[in-house]
């Protein structure tokens, strides 16, 4: 078995002893205030972080236009579909879309798709209302208020910021193979999550 072969082979195992038997929405009380407590639920929430991560990687790989469509409409949805669910908490938990989100995604920045800017920066809008509105239903039951939604929303602006910037700035086809693999890596991890909640669901 070649070195890459072995390096496909292990990266979904890792991924998969990493997802938890259950899915849980992370709201940790940090003790230092709703802000916090929002940026710490979205960096110990894989479901939110990982789509937003292959959506900056894609938005990367298009161009810095496509990145600076993603970088502000992202969070903006984000902060949209997160008060909608502060108000109408119906839905903090959504594992069948969120796993798509992942797939497809992650199958996009694998397959280094042609995109005009102006789609990716609807595929940002759909997943930030889409996931805004998760992490506000999640954030509403926690009482966590508008403030911890900043924190989320916050946090995603640095991450989509710096992944975007980084990939832009690749010039090695090294580094371009590099960032298809990770979408690959988190394909395979909505491809997994999918199933563990049809597990979960039909037990």
């Amino acid at each position: 078995m070649t070195g890459r072969t072995l390096r496909w082979a292990i990266g979904p195992g890792v991924a998969l002893l990493l997802l938890p038997a259950t899915s849980h929405a992370h709201l940790v009380n940090t003790g230092l205030g709703p802000f916090y407590d929002g940026v710490s639920h979205f960096v110990l929430t894989p479901e939110d972080v990982l789509p937003a991560l292959a959506l900056a990687l894609l938005a990367g790989q298009r161009g810095a236009r496509a990145g600076r469509y993603t970088l502000f409409a992202l969070p903006l949805a984000w902060l949209l579909g997160g008060l909608v669910g502060l108000a109408l908490p119906t839905m903090s938990d959504a594992p069948a879309l969120t796993s798509v989100s992942f797939m497809a995604l992650g199958g996009l920045v694998a397959a280094e798709a042609r995109l005009r800017p102006e789609w990716v920066r609807g595929l940002a809008a759909v997943l930030g209302l889409l996931h805004g509105y998760l992490n506000g239903s999640a954030m509403s039951q926690a009482q966590l208020g508008t403030l911890g939604l900043v924190g989320v929303v916050s946090t995603l602006f640095l991450v989509v910021a710096l992944a975007a910037a980084m990939v832009v700035g690749i010039r090695v086809p090294w580094g371009r193979i590099a960032v298809r693999v990770a979408g690959s890596w988190i394909a395979a991890v909505g491809l997994l999550l999918l199933g563990w909640s049809l597990r979960g669901a039909a037990s």
